[in-house]
């Protein structure tokens, strides 16, 4: 029997939420109904300030968390208007939360991730049971926390016979790679977020619509070189990453000694470095693959895409709306997905993904 579940997903690119009402049973996961809502700028401005340690910290995080669950609920109400269902009609919400740290394994081996998020004041707000804390079960487990997607990947877009590339871009980019017997997921590397941080920095705008500014430049190749000797591309699975890493401070510590490269060369250079790394690793891990499929907001870059099609000469680059779900809608609806899973109980990780010593029922649930 179908039942109705949101979910809600604000990423590292600090754009927006994505919402959707998803229709879901065993067999599939329709999504029926889909918002967008921008943040503020003192919002996303609040939440890229968490990232790093600062003064009065946990204060701001707590009151942060507050803040983004009222444009959660903004985005539930939307949700819930568009489709003229009443809130009894869904089952639960799916909430991300907004990761603000992400250190897996880091400094006792446990580690943690952290997504700020207020589950119970959403669930007050909206008079709708909450799913939240998808991460911190896989960490417990000796596993990254991430990505949590490729399950979600699998049942949406795996092929009987062939092998799948689905390549998300947000702020971080990550790939699932699927097999009729294995799925394999990993965090590549800088996808918007370094991108995104130069333009604005630069030109004043969010991020670089359609990779306009950057096709105008010409990446540097000594630049692009010393970019691509960061340990981390180098590193096995199962690995992921965040803003933790690939951050402001880290791209001027790369820069240096490359004060006479052109703001433009360095944003075409930040272009070519998300989409090498991306494709080193369908060449690594799926080079089996036709069809490299794209969501996240990178999907809409036209110019990251061209350079992906152009490493990837072999593979089939296409946005996921060619395979029915639009890059923007993915996350989101995974969240939905996932939310379902936690529900009914069922596990929705892979320890061959994450590296946990298990697959695990993620998320904790807030009763309406």
């Amino acid at each position: 029997m179908a039942e109705l579940f949101i979910g809600l997903m604000s990423g590292t690119s600090l754009d927006g939420v994505d919402g959707v009402i998803a229709e879901c049973t065993d067999e599939h996961t329709r999504v029926i109904h889909h918002v967008h809502q921008p943040f503020t700028s003192a919002l996303s401005a609040e939440l890229l300030s968490l990232n790093s340690s600062g003064p009065d910290e946990l204060h701001r995080a707590a009151l942060g968390a507050n803040a983004l669950v009222r444009a959660y609920t903004q985005v539930v109400s939307t949700l819930l208007n568009q489709a003229g269902l009443p809130a009894t009609a869904i089952t639960a919400i799916g909430a991300h939360g907004q990761t603000v740290r992400h250190r897996p394994q880091a400094f006792d081996g446990t580690g943690y991730t952290l997504q700020l998020n207020n589950p119970a004041l959403l669930a007050e707000l909206t008079g709708i049971e909450v799913v939240a804390d998808f991460r911190s079960r896989d960490v417990a487990a000796g596993g990254q926390g991430a990505p949590l997607v490729p399950t979600f990947h699998q049942a949406m877009f795996a092929r009987l016979g062939r092998t799948v590339c689905v390549l998300n871009i947000g702020g971080i980019s990550n790939l699932s790679v699927l097999n009729d017997d294995a799925v394999l997921g990993l965090d590549c590397g800088p996808g918007n977020a370094l991108m995104d941080a130069w333009c604005q920095q630069h030109t004043g705008q969010v991020f670089d619509r359609d990779g306009a500014w950057a096709a105008c430049g010409q990446v540097n190749g000594a630049l692009l070189a010393t970019l691509l000797r960061e340990p981390y591309f180098a590193k096995p699975p199962p690995k992921s990453t965040g803003r933790d890493l690939f951050n402001v401070p880290w791209l001027h510590q790369q820069l240096s000694g490359f004060s006479s490269v052109t703001p433009i060369d360095v944003q075409a250079t930040l272009t070519e470095l998300t989409a090498q790394v991306c494709a080193n690793d369908v060449l690594r891990y799926g080079p089996q693959s036709e069809c490299l499929m794209v969501c996240g907001g990178g999907a809409l870059n036209t110019h990251l895409m061209t350079r992906l099609q152009a490493h990837l000469p072999a593979q089939e680059v296409l946005g996921s709306q060619a395979h029915g779900l639009p890059p923007q809608q993915v996350e989101a609806a995974a969240f939905a997905w996932l939310a379902r899973k936690t529900v009914l109980r069922q596990t929705a990780s892979l320890s061959s993904v994450t590296g946990a010593h298990g697959s695990r029922v993620l998320g904790a649930i807030y009763p309406a």
